[in-house]
């Protein structure tokens, strides 16, 4: 059962705003989002925070214009999400532009089922024994916040370790040279919510800083707003909040993406999907492109969705899409199969009184419990981990959560009260993962139960969708439509949902499982889709829906995306 609460504005504010030229209809809608000024939804480069208010950038870029002028070797470690998969990219194309010579830079990025996540020991023993021989410094991209005995054998190496992250930090943090993460201890940079390729971009600014004061030639024309829609795509794909300092990273790396002005990549993403860059939205990063360069990594090796980032020959780029699509065919087919089996073991779960869910299968792919717990989580409306089997005695969880629950503190809450229970964990408020010994998973299940029980306030285990209001017949048009998807919504600033009732003038069924409606709204009619669900509403229902825009045979017309039904 889904309740609707409507979102508050103030028309005061809604005025002022509409002063500075926004719409009225935006203005109202910005308005309920806590924007009070005009310039507050600027998308101006301009108007980003400076890389000076990061902790550690100064040590990081000198560290980082050292090696460029002193022809060091480097080499980047990477995360194999996508994330962790465009901010190596950005820190390959962003070093090249800054003048490092092409064979003092390499990368690598671990198999998540071999190796796991984030700088170990053993990565570092890899890293060392590459062809091209070690590496005089080691910068992670979007890990190693977590990585202290990763970085204590980095050292004892005789390498130079910079940390780029973006994730909570533990009680210590590992001895690095420098550390460039706005969640880090001490660090001001009022924007919290930068991804890991977010990150990468500001060292990078921080370097060609340093690197125009030591009169570098390369750096005076390097432009790294090339890599904004990069920076894009890894900023939404990571479902990051979309606070203001996101939102004009989104924007600038849209603006690219429209004009075709970004990485062949980003073109070949577009077009195995079967869509247009020219009507780019942040919508199609988080669930067209994010998904296909996520499928590397869940389902083979990152590695082919950092070669497509770098491709600079369309037709590589194309080549190297057309695989990211196939694995994204397969992960679909597995979470599937995942997906029915949870369903089963759901059905012996009193779901109704558990506040917190744990899954395991032993024959579940460890790639996909990410995104099967976030599946369950939205249907049940409840934190889920899933967990997966490594083979080796251990199972790996993949967990998200709701409005409510810091997913994370909760976990580092539970390693209090059973200090042998979880052997590592990190993550975010909405996302973390996690390793248990097998024979351990019906305690951690009791336990994380009964904690998230604890925690998590009774009133926001109810599903509550915030809505923006009723609209009147005369803004049930393209004209809307169009307003809205220009917009930069995402996480934390989400795409505005509306709640009116209608007509049911037709109905039918797409697929066996979709619901095609034809709405009547005044002297009007709409076109509604409702995805996996074939409920048909009444008249007398609430429907909470989207606005969009649907481009069938090259013709424009708005449509309604049905988020949910609600009798009276």
């Amino acid at each position: 059962m889904v309740t609707l609460s409507q979102r508050a504005w103030s028309e005061r504010t809604a005025w002022q705003l509409e002063q500075g030229g926004v719409s009225p209809f935006l203005a109202r809608l910005y308005a309920a989002r806590g924007i009070n000024r005009a310039d507050q939804v600027s998308t101006r480069m301009e108007d980003l925070l400076p890389p000076t208010a990061l902790k550690g950038m100064e040590t990081a870029s000198s560290l980082l214009a050292d090696a460029i002028i002193q022809n060091r070797k480097v080499c980047i470690v990477a995360d194999y999400d996508a994330d962790g998969a465009t901010a190596c990219a950005v820190a390959v194309k962003g070093l090249r532009l800054l003048g490092i010579q092409p064979d003092k830079l390499d990368y690598f990025v671990p198999d998540r089922f071999k190796l796991g996540y984030g700088l170990t020991p053993a990565i570092v023993d890899l890293v060392a024994q590459a062809p091209g021989g070690k590496p005089d410094l080691l910068i992670t991209v979007d890990n190693g916040i977590a990585s202290i005995d990763g970085v204590a054998h980095a050292k004892a190496m005789g390498m130079t370790v910079v940390i780029t992250d973006h994730h909570l930090p533990g009680a210590t943090l590992p001895a690095a040279d420098a550390i460039v993460n706005p969640n880090q201890p001490g660090c001001d940079f009022a924007s919290k919510n930068l991804a890991g390729v977010g990150v990468m971009l500001y060292v990078l600014m921080g370097l060609r800083q340093v690197l125009r004061q030591r009169h570098w030639p390369a750096a005076e024309q390097a432009n790294l707003g090339t890599l904004l829609d990069l920076v894009a795509l890894g900023t939404i794909a990571d479902v990051v909040s979309l606070d203001r300092n996101n939102r004009i990273l989104v924007a600038n790396g849209l603006n690219r993406i429209r004009q075709r002005r970004c990485c062949p990549a980003i073109l070949a993403l577009y077009a195995v999907a079967g869509k247009q860059p020219d009507r780019a939205q942040a919508s199609d990063l988080g669930f067209l492109l994010g998904p296909r360069l996520n499928a590397a990594g869940r389902m083979d090796d990152m590695r082919i969705g950092i070669r497509c980032l770098l491709a600079e020959d369309m037709g590589e780029a194309l080549k190297l899409a057309q695989e990211l699509d196939r694995l994204n065919v397969a992960r679909r087919s597995v979470e599937d199969q995942m997906k029915t089996d949870a369903a089963k073991i759901l059905t012996q779960l009193d779901v109704k009184n558990t506040a917190g869910i744990s899954l395991y299968d032993p024959n579940w792919h460890g790639g996909v419990v990410g995104i099967l717990a976030g599946r369950i989580k939205e249907q049940m409306h409840r934190p889920t981990i899933v967990f997966a089997s490594d083979g080796t005695g251990l199972i790996k969880g993949s967990g998200r959560s709701i409005a409510g629950l810091h997913l994370r503190d909760a976990l580092d809450h539970l390693t209090k009260i059973y200090p042998d229970l979880i052997i590592k964990f990190g993550g975010h408020a909405m996302a973390a993962g996690l390793s248990i010994r097998e024979t351990d998973f019906n305690l951690f299940q009791r336990a994380f139960d009964e904690l998230v029980d604890q925690l998590l306030p009774l009133e926001a285990r109810t599903h509550s969708l915030a809505i923006d209001g009723p609209l009147v017949d005369s803004e049930l048009c393209l004209n809307t439509a169009k307003q809205l998807a220009d917009g930069i919504w995402g996480q934390g600033f989400p795409a505005p949902i509306f709640a009116n009732r209608f007509q049911i003038l037709e109905s039918r069924l797409l697929q066996d499982k979709h619901l095609k409606l034809m709405l009547g709204c005044g002297q009007s009619r709409m076109d509604a889709i409702r995805f996996n669900d074939t409920t048909i509403p009444t008249a007398q229902d609430t429907l909470a829906y989207a606005l969009e825009i649907n481009h069938y045979n090259g013709v424009e017309r708005p449509q309604l995306r049905i988020e949910a039904i609600c009798p009276n």
